[in-house]
């Protein structure tokens, strides 16, 4: 199979997270017939494999996730989000972009490169997971636990989230910014509308500090990271009736932190503004993930010289976005970036990625080999 017929095998699996629905099988069949070995790291009812091959350094690992978000209702896509469907120029599918397509890729640009070059230096590993799209935790998250354990640690590592923004080679992912998450509950004393003085509005409590949280300058970025934001993703308070104050107003928020941030060092800022407003309020803290860099060195040379040849385009280094899975793999690998198709579609309706694609990111994911792992003996990447 080449990259379009393995891409639209592991689309018509139904992976929604976080089943994986046969997905690691078909990949791990095809990496078993070129010599990996397979080893199966479930937990918490997430399958995750890791495979490689060679036990020699350095270690270039590509790294993805099978699962994929819910289609939403199927009744409105143009085809079923599980068919694969090919139609003017495009592949239809749920992962097809993200990121069904990279994995394809990486399967068939490992083939390819072993082809030309089976006496490679070093050695070549897959962590895959089924849960990216869901919570993260039993994931990749745990494989890198378990790794890091037997000391093992990679070298490269290259994720396939879909990075590109209008076409494809536009844009490298060398790093993403820190999230992290609060959950705030402001006690008051519930009571009736008509008699103030004899309630405590817990809304009336948290506005004057929600006003100085939202207008706050958290940092102003740098070279790397834009600023931190601060986002209110749900406030809830009342009991549904006109005449009653409520006893408490619930919020939740969410940091996108840069590197000029620590996410203690945010939690404590948090809570002196609301001290500072005599907001009474309790707090839980929930980190999603510190923000990770990898400067320009071999791998971001490797990667963008790959862009280059296979689509004709210098990309540009970015940390913009959500988080990923480079987050967990940062912990055990000095140097990890992101690269994959155009983004336009990912988690909509009609989720697609051009065939145009398909072939020349293989090119880009062979062309990272080749400069990073050539034969024993040849000069190795530039830096």
């Amino acid at each position: 199979m080449n990259v379009l017929e393995l891409a639209q095998a592991l689309i018509r699996r139904p992976s929604v997270t976080p089943a994986e629905a046969g997905c690691l099988a078909l990949i791990g069949e095809r990496l078993a017939a070129l010599g990996f070995t397979l080893e199966r790291l479930d937990a918490g009812g997430v399958a995750n494999l890791w495979a490689r091959r060679g036990e020699e350094g350095p270690l270039f690992v590509f790294a993805g996730h099978v699962d994929v978000v819910p289609p939403g209702p199927e009744d409105r896509w143009r085809f079923p989000p599980f068919s694969a469907t090919v139609a003017e120029g495009r592949l239809y599918g749920r992962g097809a972009a993200d990121m069904k397509s990279s994995l394809a890729a990486m399967v068939c640009a490992v083939e390819a490169f072993l082809a030309g070059c089976p006496a490679h230096r070093g050695s070549i590993g897959f962590l895959l997971t089924s849960d990216e799209e869901g919570p993260a935790v039993h994931g990749t998250r745990h494989v890198v636990e378990v790794l890091r354990s037997r000391g093992l640690r990679f070298d490269y590592a290259l994720v396939g989230e879909p990075t590109c923004e209008r076409v494809l080679g536009d844009t490298i992912k060398n790093g993403r910014r820190g999230s992290l998450t609060g959950r705030l509950t402001v006690h008051g004393k519930q009571g009736h509308v008509a008699y103030p003085h004899l309630v405590d509005n817990p809304v009336h409590r948290l506005a004057p500090a929600l006003a100085e949280l939202v207008a706050t300058e958290w940092d102003r970025g740098n070279e790397h990271f834009p600023p931190t934001s601060l986002q209110v993703t749900d406030l809830h308070a009342g009991v549904g009736a006109t005449n009653v104050v409520p006893g408490e107003c619930r919020m939740t928020f969410n940091f996108r932190f840069s590197s000029e941030q620590t996410p203690e060092g945010l939690q404590e800022w948090v809570e002196a503004i609301l001290h500072r407003h005599g907001v009474p309020f309790s707090l839980s803290w929930e980190l999603g993930g510190r923000p990770f860099l990898t400067p320009r060195g071999e791998l971001v040379a490797a990667l963008s010289d790959g862009v280059e040849a296979a689509c004709g385009i210098a990309p540009r280094l970015s940390t913009s976005g959500g988080t990923s899975d480079g987050r967990f793999i940062a912990a055990i690998c000095p140097q990890v970036v992101e690269f994959g198709p155009v983004n336009a579609t990912i988690h909509q309706i009609d989720e697609c990625v051009a065939l145009e694609e398909l072939e020349p990111l293989a090119a880009v994911y062979r062309g990272v080999l080749e400069r990073l792992l050539p034969p024993a003996g040849e000069a190795h990447a530039r830096s």
